[in-house]
């Protein structure tokens, strides 16, 4: 089989192609495995929402929750059993890549319980437990960028950890996600562990951003507001990757980790579905293209890069100055910036939180049948 160009060309610019779904159907038809030699996808990020859909659709869960019904299995055990076993599975499809990539690529995430997101301490627990139930290398924990997240990040990376850091939507708590890795990896170097093994991702959301400001462009009506519709995502990657450059290219803070064998925490580019028709379906591939990165997508946009993106290659590195003029220019008509980031942090816990209570109901009621 021979790899799509337009992803090929992707890679090769140093974006790392990894798919925003995951189900048992994708692993038992062959279609992750097809999709790693087609789509040149070399790794993939799950979420509350994706295995509630999972879950949702078909019957291949059936037996297995039959199954731990009949073994007395609750709601949680019973979740938390197949989740697992998806991404443990996952993470075995990937283990090749995994070892070619010397570690970097060949990720599987699973993501804490969403009901934890303002509690530092479980979180803490729960992360480590899923690590332990896992129990694979290219395993990632997703734990939010909330206030409580922060410090748990840091605690779980200290224990040697792997984590893949969501929910970012500004570079001040982009900052801060950076500044608990390094204090992860200290501890972790004090305590004993070969930091060269501890990877990290910082999940930085994109569409979202476009999706709640050009609503409030849209309320401010002028024609100079709604010139700036559909810039503020980008704008808002670039400079987190301006602040990525800035900690891990020559930060003194880093370059003491770096020579113990630290890797940098790589921006991963999320929420990259374009939701507004009247912008490229590509817009948030093709315009975020730089070394060091990834970008994890939906299946409908690798299809869409595949069939019409053109990559270019690096469309991010010194463009730091333009794109704080967009933000500059966003201030200035009356975007309360710090308001905007609240409410998506806000709406994107949320969002998680009501998909795991619907992942929860419906997986009850499948118990409740086997009885």
């Amino acid at each position: 089989m021979t790899q799509n160009e337009n992803l090929a060309a992707l890679s090769e610019a140093g974006v790392s192609v990894w798919l925003d779904d995951l189900s048992r159907d994708r692993l038992q038809t062959g279609n992750l495995q097809e999709l790693i030699d087609t789509k040149s996808i070399v790794g993939v990020t799950t979420n509350p929402s994706i295995f509630q859909a999972a879950l949702s659709k078909g019957d291949a869960y059936d037996a297995q929750i039959k199954e731990l019904a009949e073994r007395g299995a609750d709601v949680d055990a019973t979740i938390r059993t197949v989740t697992t076993d998806d991404v443990r599975n996952a993470c075995d499809v990937f283990a090749k890549i995994y070892e070619q990539s010397g570690g970097v690529d060949g990720r599987v995430s699973i993501e804490v319980d969403p009901r934890l997101a303002h509690d530092t301490d479980k979180t803490i627990l729960q992360a480590i437990e899923l690590w332990k139930i896992v129990d694979r290398p290219n395993l990632l924990i997703k734990i939010p960028a909330t206030e409580a997240g922060i410090p748990a990040i840091a605690s779980v990376l200290a224990e040697g950890i792997s984590v893949n850091v969501t929910l970012i939507f500004s570079v001040e708590r982009h900052r801060l996600v950076m500044d608990a890795y390094l204090q992860g990896l200290e501890k972790a170097k004090e305590a004993g562990h070969d930091v060269s093994t501890i990877h990290s991702v910082a999940s930085f959301f994109v569409s979202r951003v476009d999706t709640e400001i050009d609503k409030r462009l849209e309320e401010i009506g002028s024609d100079e507001a709604l010139a700036l519709r559909g810039q503020a995502g980008v704008a808002n990657a670039r400079l987190a990757y301006a602040a990525y450059e800035e900690v891990f290219l020559g930060g003194e803070r880093f370059e003491k980790l770096k020579a113990a064998g630290a890797r940098v925490q790589r921006p991963l580019w999320a929420s990259t579905g374009v939701k507004n028709p009247d912008y490229a379906d590509t817009l948030y591939v093709t315009e975020l293209v730089a070394p060091n990165t990834v970008n994890t997508m939906p299946e409908k946009t690798i299809d869409a890069v595949a069939d019409h993106g053109v990559i270019t290659g690096d469309t991010v590195t010194g463009r730091a100055q333009e794109a704080q003029e967009v933000f500059d220019k966003l201030a200035a008509i009356g975007i309360d910036l710090p308001d905007v980031f609240r409410v998506l942090e806000d709406e994107g816990v949320d969002k998680f939180e009501k998909s795991w209570h619907e992942l929860l109901e419906a997986t009850q009621g499948q118990l409740d049948d086997t009885k």
